[in-house]
Formats: C-alpha cells, sequence, structure tokens
C-alpha cells in the first residue's frame, strides 16, 4: 500500500500545489484555496469505497478559477492540486483519527479534537455528507508520507508568500477562500447565505477590513453573513496575527451561486460571480492602497 501511495505522489502529484503570481506583486494581500484541488491519485481511487461523483462532495470546485483574476490585481493565488477527501491542509498537520488507521498513531498525533471525532481530520475519513471514504483501515505510514509530501511543502509556500508580502508592504492580508453546499442538511437552499465571512470573530482580522468586504459584496446584491456558521478554520486561526500586522480571513461561497451541485459542472452565473469577485476585491485593494483609515486598519 505504501508503495502504491509513494508513486502516486510522486507521479500523479507533483507539484502539489500551484501558485498563479502576478509579474509584480502590487497590492499586500495573499489568495488560497486549499481545498479545490482535483487531482485524485490512483492510490486514493483504489482505496475508497465510493465513487468519483461522492468523494468530489468535498471539494470546492473550482474556486481556484474564481479568484484566478487577482493575479491580474497584483496578488498571489496558491491553490492545491489534490482534493480535500485525500489531504486537508485547512488542518492541524497531524488531526489523526484512530478509527481510520491501522497500527499505533504518533504521541504528538491530535485525536481528540472535534474536526477529527466528526470524521474531518487531516486524512477525512468521511465526505461531506457523512460517506465513509475507505474500505478499511489505512497504514500509519501512509498518512505520515501525505502529510510529508504534501502539507508541509504546501504551507511552506503559503507561509513564505505571507512572509514576503509583509517584508515587501509592511504588512499582509491573507483571503482564504472556500465554497459551502447551497443548503445545510435537512433544509432547503435558501437556507444559505450567498457568502460568509469568518475572521475568528476578530481574532485572525482587523474588523474593518472584514466590514469593508462585506459591505462592498452587500452593494453588489449578495446576502453576507459573519462567522455563523462558518468562523474560520485552521489557516485563519494559524495565520492570522493582527497585532504582527498579519490578517487572514475566511470566505464562504455558496456553490449554487456559480455550480451544478449535482453534475460538478459551472452553471451560467459562474462568470458573473468571478466579474463581481473581481469588481469587489479591486475597490477593496484600492481602497487599502489610498486611505489612511484603512491601511491603519491593517497595520
Amino acid at each position: 500500500m505504501i508503495e502504491m501511495e509513494r508513486r502516486s505522489l510522486a507521479e500523479e502529484l507533483t507539484p502539489p500545489f500551484t501558485i498563479v503570481a502576478p509579474a509584480e506583486q502590487t497590492v499586500p494581500f495573499v489568495f488560497c484555496s486549499p481545498h479545490s484541488g482535483r487531482v485524485y491519485p490512483s492510490a486514493l481511487m483504489q482505496a475508497t469505497r465510493l465513487d468519483p461523483a461522492a468523494l468530489r462532495k468535498s471539494e470546492d470546485c473550482y474556486v481556484d478559477d474564481l479568484f484566478a483574476p487577482v493575479a491580474e490585481l497584483g496578488a498571489p493565488l496558491i491553490a492545491a492540486r489534490f482534493p480535500r477527501a485525500y489531504l486537508d491542509v485547512n488542518r492541524e498537520p497531524y488531526e489523526l483519527d484512530p478509527h481510520l488507521f491501522r497500527g499505533s498513531l504518533p504521541e504528538f498525533a491530535n485525536t481528540q479534537s472535534a474536526r477529527v471525532v466528526g470524521g474531518l481530520g487531516t486524512i477525512a475519513r468521511i465526505v461531506a455528507d457523512q460517506e465513509e471514504i475507505y474500505r478499511e483501515r489505512l497504514d500509519v505510514a501512509v498518512a505520515l508520507e501525505r502529510i510529508e509530501r504534501l502539507y508541509f511543502p504546501f504551507h511552506q509556500a503559503l507561509g513564505a508568500l505571507i512572509a514576503e508580502t509583509r517584508d515587501r508592504f509592511g504588512v499582509a492580508v491573507l483571503v482564504d477562500c472556500h465554497s459551502m453546499p447551497s443548503g445545510a442538511a435537512g433544509s432547503g437552499p435558501s437556507q444559505r447565505p450567498h457568502f460568509v465571512l469568518g475572521d475568528r470573530f476578530g481574532g485572525s482580522c482587523d474588523v474593518r477590513l472584514t466590514r469593508q468586504l462585506r459591505e462592498r459584496l452587500v452593494a453588489h446584491g449578495y446576502d453576507v453573513h459573519l462567522n455563523r456558521p462558518y468562523a474560520g478554520g485552521f489557516i485563519t486561526e494559524n495565520y492570522g496575527r493582527p497585532s504582527s500586522g498579519i490578517h487572514a480571513i475566511q470566505i464562504e461561497i455558496n456553490r449554487a451561486l456559480y455550480l451544478d451541485e449535482t453534475t460538478f459542472v459551472r452553471s451560467a452565473g459562474f462568470v458573473r460571480l468571478q466579474a463581481n469577485l473581481r469588481g469587489v476585491l479591486q475597490s477593496v485593494l484600492a481602497d487599502l492602497a489610498i486611505s489612511p483609515t484603512h491601511r491603519a486598519a491593517a497595520e
């Protein structure tokens, strides 16, 4: 099993991520899409009990493409190529479920977090609708191989982008980009807003920046909630350090705005949403660059 895993990693997931960057970074923003990867390695497909469509329910479909225009605005975008169902970089490195693995996990593994208990640790046990991913338990070595070859390189690259941005501009704003199903379990599509912005209730990003982004989205006619039901995951919590000049905010986008959630085909709304996001972000970036008030919020 471990040899198949290594072949998949070497042949199918090298490199493990992409970075779309402008010729010159001109704004203190970094964009991240950790869950839009759609290269499903053969090792996963041979180990899973699910079909490809079921696996994709955990995927933030095309979120990397939605935000690709940020490079034209002067900001880099890093996106994972591997899917969330294979490895989740929006977790601690070793949030591992003891029920998923054969053998003993390392002592430093976090086996009791709420995310692990819910089946959505660094190596997920289930997809978004609670279906079990694997036919049988995995070797611990498989998890460690994925973490070493995918998780750490991704975070090293993301951390470097943030550090370089802060060094260049004196401040860095990380925008962590996600999507959410249009309806919560047992509810209709109308129960979800168009966007949810998460800043850890003000702990990861200056609230003035959060409010500005919300206002710009609302001006385009969108329903926008703050921190509920998504306040931000590991990436937002780990990198957001406003007192150190690093702000992090998570964006969740209702998939019904741009996607057929059954076929995973982009809908007619994709182009409109992409254009609206570009306009919103362009105005936020411009305001941060020229407004002493907003620059003070970032600094």
